[in-house]
């Protein structure tokens, strides 16, 4: 590894010592400086683009160029004369001014190449093909080399440090506008251009009345050529390894035209690629937010679907389908149709083995080792349809509906070394629909009314089985010989719950059932004062429904049903519990633009009502709070400005927090609610510090988010052996969290260097066998990269991650640290070979006893004619070093473990691919 950091060094050194640096100002005819001017290099040899520079606020510009090279330097700013002269490079740097003449026809300048980046007010547009060197495929492919723009480890694009919120393709929602669906399928060489839309607004009319800063889209501009036709991809592959077959199938179809698009995507396959996981699709929300959102009130009603639902690249055997189809159709200027549908199916085989070791031995938790192999099928199916409606300007009416199904299960096998063998089932089949009407009138220049709502509901029926092995001959309490104990790990915990301790087998089934019914609404109304601030009136309410109904039971060895009768919690197994939400809201907020800030304060007051009934008591808790916002926002430069950000926040459970009967998480956690549960207050203040400069190619995003939580919902928890049992309170004791993270990017000629830091402090109190303690905990990384941009040469990417993590649980302290260099290649090789590969070596330390550490490595060549061939050839490993497994640390509050999760083997595939 050290050798190759040390020769990628040495070439792009090289490469990097043969050029000089070419400065200037652009001013116009009385000698102003202009800003945003476009300044390109040509090789006059060559007569390609050899560089470009955007100037700054002082017209300030810098190209760097190659020694003893004469260019054609052309610079270009809307409303001037265009000017170009010929310039020849030597040994040193070269200053050079320019002055632009008036040019009265006001017509945008013709280039003799487009400028690989230009800005226009809000819109920064990325011409794709300025950075494109031949080994792109897809579009995240083209998104990575694009300055100021990453894909997070979560599949999601990033701009200038803000996720992206809605992604399209010419002006039309590619799946609802979901990034990581679009990255990994659109073809890279059917993008033309990518324009970034900052302060994007899906609603024109509200664009001048609303804060919409942290809003950022991405429009992709097809080619000509790909329009009015159907392009595209058809990949099929397969493979072997272990002597298993493995195969790939994947259809990736596009249409646009300007009345309507098509977008269809497939994909079956073996070997672990696929466009979406489960958990991306069970967290694919179909654009809808909240109208409450901003309202200072936040109730969750909660997610009893399969949690534990693997990731691919956590599984042994991968078996992966997906179907998804989306559409959109405008029949004319006023109205636009569109929609999706997808399904997915997946079934997983994993293995994992896990250590844990209880900190404080005061608790009398033992340590246990486990050996745990799972069974994994889902099958998931969604579909929306969305209408927008605007007559004329002042005029918008939006509906959506999304609907959602699944069919989860998850088998797993457990080999405990406290509790023997289990085996245990989760099924749940959940539905939901979700519908939103949004309408958005212009009565004149300084009145606009917008009104929101959102109707959901869901339905959740888990479903939960354990099987335990039990011997009925061992039920005396005490020690035997060796103090070993005579009762089984579970004995005790079965006793309480009432459980028939004469089976060979703890049968343990539980049934819970969960609806929710929740209106979202809201009216605003905004008075414009004058052109620089304005007045916004919200009325606003939260409804909710919730019942939960749950009960347990045990299977006989003779098959027969035995209820069981708890000897703890008041005897309570079962649950039939309503839980009635209401939030009646009123809001006021001023927006003030007075030179580089914008000032909105904001207040909103509301009526809280709370009541939940079970067991024939009804629980009321109705109440005032006022919850005042604060938002100031200084822009120093167009690219530049600062956001400080204070809310608070009032949060409400679900009703499983509220419901007092028993309930079974798995079976060594159970859970009982407290019906007299509060909401709990929390303090959030947010900065936010980013600067976007194209003269330098410099990029800075920083953010620190400070959270004080008051009467948090905290658990109250107690073991036997490993088998927890918790209860819920309202904390008087505040719990707080602070989060910074800083990124830095800067381009320097060929070479891209960037730095990653994160910081996360966080205060908790919990409460273990009826102890209070505080547990700290501060993470620290540091994430160095390099990287090259060349279009000829080959192009490296070294990257170092760096992180530490010390968890602090007063008496005890653990301290884990991860060293992960890694590095990536990818080369175009006579304009017909396409090498990629990249390498991850990862190293983690806990402090006490030897280090762990595995390696990823992944490769691919592919060969095509050229550029424009129909098929291509490609050869792909995965796993080339054959690793068994991924290993992990870390801790919890009252524990240390230590994970090995098995993973696919060593899989080569040979693939074809056909472009349309």
């Amino acid at each position: 590894m050290k050798q190759i950091i040390f020769l990628t060094l040495l070439f792009v050194t090289s490469i990097c010592s043969a050029q000089i640096t070419v400065n200037g100002v652009v001013k116009d005819s009385i000698g102003e400086p202009l800003e945003l001017a476009n300044v390109i290099a040509i090789n006059a040899q060559t007569k390609a683009m050899a560089s470009y520079a955007i100037t700054n606020d002082k017209g300030q510009f810098k190209l760097n160029l190659e020694k003893n090279t004469t260019y054609t330097v052309q610079v270009s700013y809307i409303g001037m004369k265009s000017a170009s002269e010929t310039l020849s490079t030597k040994e040193t740097s070269i200053e050079q001014d320019y002055t632009l003449q008036s040019d009265n026809s006001l017509a945008e300048v013709e280039l003799t190449y487009e400028m690989p980046v230009t800005i226009k007010g809000d819109t920064l547009v990325y011409n794709a093909d300025s950075f494109k060197d031949g080994t792109e495929r897809k579009l995240e492919d083209v998104l990575k080399k694009l300055p100021g723009v990453e894909i997070n480890a979560d599949g999601q694009i990033e701009v200038e440090g803000k996720v992206v919120t809605k992604l399209m393709v010419d002006g039309k929602d590619f799946f609802d506008g979901d990034s990581k669906l679009a990255t990994k399928n659109i073809p890279s060489n059917a993008v033309d251009k990518i324009q970034v839309l900052r302060n994007y607004s899906e609603v024109g009319q509200m664009s001048s009345v609303t804060n919409n800063q942290d809003n950022v889209a991405i429009n992709i501009k097809l080619k000509e050529g790909k329009k009015n036709f159907w392009f595209g991809d058809v990949t099929a592959g397969s493979g072997i390894a272990n002597n298993d077959g493995y195969y790939l199938v994947q259809p990736k179809l596009f249409y646009y035209s300007p009345k309507y698009s098509i977008n269809l995507i497939g994909d079956m396959n073996n070997i672990g690629e696929v466009a979406l996981t489960n958990r991306d699709i069970r967290n694919f929300g179909g654009g809808f937010r909240p109208p409450s959102q901003s309202s200072g009130t936040s109730i969750n009603l909660g997610d009893n679907g399969l949690n534990g639902l693997s990731n691919v690249a956590s599984a042994q055997e991968v078996t992966t389908k997906l179907s998804a189809a989306n559409f959109s159709y405008s029949p004319n200027k006023a109205l636009d149709i569109s929609g999706f549908l997808i399904y997915n199916s997946s079934r997983l085989l994993t293995r994992e083995e896990r250590f844990v070791s209880y900190i404080d031995s005061d608790l009398g938790i033992p340590d246990e080792r486990t050996i745990q192999t799972g069974r994994e099928s889902t099958n998931q199916g969604l579909a929306k349809l969305s209408a927008a409606y605007k007559p004329n300007a002042n005029n918008q009416l939006n509906y959506d509906i999304l609907g959602r199904i699944s069919d989860d299960r998850e088998a797993q096998n457990l080999l405990s070394s406290v509790v023997g063998n289990t085996n245990q089932i989760d099924a749940v089949k959940p539905f939901s629909i979700n519908q939103s009407l949004n309408y958005y009138y212009t009565l004149n220049e300084t009145n606009i009314f917008a009104f929101e709502a959102q109707h959901l509901i869901k339905d959740e029926d888990p479903f939960y089985n354990a099987l335990l092995v039990n011997d009925p001959t061992n039920n005396e309490n005490g020690f035997g010989n060796d103090d070993i104990p005579n009762e089984d790990a579970f004995d005790n915990t079965a006793d309480a719950i009432g459980f028939d301790r004469t089976q060979n087998v703890y049968n343990i089934n539980q049934d819970r059932r969960i609806k929710s019914n929740q209106l979202d609404a809201k009216l605003d109304y905004y008075n414009i004062l004058n052109q620089k601030s304005n007045i916004n009136l919200t009325l606003g309410t939260i409804l909710s429904n919730q019942k939960f109904n749950s009960n347990i039971f045990q299977f006989l060895d003779d098959g027969s049903v035995f209820n069981p009768e708890p000897t703890i919690n008041d005897g309570l197994d079962s649950n039939d519990t309503e839980y009635n939400f209401s939030d009646i809201y009123l809001g006021l907020h001023y927006r003030l633009k007075t030179g580089k800030f914008t000032i909105t304060p904001g207040v909103s007051v509301h009526a809280y009502g709370n009541k939940n009934t079970q067991f024939g008591e009804t629980y009321e808790d109705n109440f005032f709070r006022v919850l005042p916002d604060f938002e100031t926002r200084i822009q120093f430069k167009k690219s530049e400005n600062l956001t400080f950000r204070y809310n608070m926040t009032n949060s409400f459970t679900d009703v499983t927090k509220l419901a007092e009967g028993l309930v079974f998480n798995n079976y060594n956690s159970l859970q009982a609610g407290n019906p007299e549960l509060q909401n709990a207050l929390s303090h959030n203040l947010r900065l936010n510090y980013f600067s976007f400069n194209l003269f330098n190619y410099t990029n800075v995003y920083a953010v620190v988010n400070y959270n004080k939580n008051i009467d948090q919902i905290r658990n109250r928890t107690s073991f036997d052996n490993i088998i927890s049992t918790s209860t819920f309170f309202n904390s008087s004791f505040a719990d707080e969290s602070l989060t910074a993270f800083g990124r830095v990017q800067r381009t320097f000629k060929k070479i891209r260097a960037g730095l990653n830091v994160s910081f996360n402090y966080s205060k908790n109190n919990q409460f273990v066998q009826d102890r209070q303690t505080v547990n700290e905990s501060f993470t620290q990384s540091y994430t160095p990269e390099l990287r090259t941009n060349f279009r000829e040469a080959p192009n490296v990417s070294l990257k170092y991650r760096y992180s530490v993590t010390n968890n602090d649980q007063g008496t005890n302290s653990t301290t884990f640290k991860t060293n992960a260099p890694s590095v990536e290649f990818d080369a175009y090789i006579f304009k017909s070979f396409t090498l990629r590969t990249d390498y991850t070596y990862t190293n983690q330390d806990r402090g006490s006893g030897p280090s762990q550490s595995f390696q990823t490595w992944d490769a691919s060549l592919s060969y095509r004619k050229d550029q424009d061939a129909k098929l291509e050839y490609e050869i792909k490993a995965a796993n080339i070093l054959n690793i068994d497994s991924n290993v992990s640390n870390g801790a919890t509050n009252i524990s240390v473990f230590s994970s090995e999760t098995f993973i696919l083997p060593r899989i080569v595939t040979f693939r074809l691919i056909y472009t349309l």
